[in-house]
């Protein structure tokens, strides 16, 4: 599957950004899907997931109750609502797809089978 992330940019802290990530290639309902980030000198970490059908989210203590992760499969495209956003959110953020079954795995990128290129999101203090 190929996946297309967009909507970074920058934005003042507290501000809002919706991410999308568009896929193409495979059936995107056999996918669950994450957003990761990579800040500057720090490894890639997870922010959000979710499962095939949406019924099942997780997020990372760090973005919890400010991210929200929802996907519209008739559409291709898992999104990341991010409000409340802070200097320490800025990052590049990835989306990627997993066929494996949805469970604590979805926080290691090791369970990814397919990444995106990534989107810039720099948040001003």
């Amino acid at each position: 599957v190929q996946l297309q992330a967009s909507g970074g940019g920058l934005v003042q802290a507290r501000g809002s950004l919706r991410l999308s990530c568009a896929a193409s290639g495979r059936t995107f309902s056999n996918y669950g899907m994450g957003w990761f980030r990579q800040a500057p000198g720090k490894e890639r970490e997870f922010a959000a997931a979710v499962s095939w059908n949406g019924g099942s989210t997780t997020y990372a203590d760090s973005v919890k109750g400010r991210f929200t992760i929802s996907r519209d499969n008739a559409k291709n495209t898992v999104y990341l609502q991010m409000n409340s956003l802070k200097p320490e959110d800025t990052a590049v953020y990835y989306c990627a797809a997993t066929s494996g079954r949805y469970s604590g795995s979805v926080l290691y990128t090791a369970n990814y089978n397919y990444w995106g290129q990534g989107t810039q999101v720099t948040v001003s203090s």
